[in-house]
């Protein structure tokens, strides 16, 4: 919550620009500034003794992008994947990485005062570690991951390493 909550202490007006998208039947949303791209489902390339989370690689225009399967990554139960996932392409320190979600809802601005640090107790089937806050809106809640989180620094090696 490290980034959010300077922000919501320091200017509580100011508009967070989030990626809203589905995964487990839950709502979850990244910054928009650390997204690069969503693409529709390409054809994923395997990789033999790679983590189970990593679904495989793809090409996208010419680099090597390693694609996590955020369902396994957080041991939910996973989808299949149909026409609604997607891919969002985001940036984790300096690596590129695609994540498979059940689908991309919305570009959405919330107010940073309106973001609350990460509950004490469970609310999300998603591991507190992962969370950076939850952003309330009128009649829903939105689960804010920590990008920088989803992968560790050994992971973030091995899955450079596949590259």
């Amino acid at each position: 919550m490290d980034n959010i909550s300077a922000s919501t202490a320091d200017m509580p007006d100011e508009l967070l620009q989030m990626v809203v998208f589905q995964l487990g039947g839950e709502e979850f949303g990244v910054e928009i500034m650390k997204v690069q791209e969503i693409i529709r489902m390409p054809v994923i390339t395997q990789i033999p003794q790679s983590p189970d989370y990593v679904e495989g690689v793809i090409n996208l225009r010419g680099r090597i992008i390693v694609v996590v399967n955020l369902d396994k990554r957080f041991n939910l139960i996973s989808k299949e994947v149909d026409d609604h996932s997607r891919i969002i392409v985001v940036e984790i320190g300096e690596n590129v990485v695609g994540m498979i979600v059940d689908s991309v809802n919305e570009v959405m601005r919330i107010p940073a005062s309106s973001v609350d640090p990460t509950p004490e107790f469970a609310m999300s089937n998603v591991s507190r570690e992962y969370i950076t806050g939850v952003g309330k809106m009128e009649d829903r809640l939105l689960i804010f991951l920590d990008l920088v989180r989803i992968l560790d620094e050994k992971e973030i090696e091995e899955t450079s390493n596949i590259n």
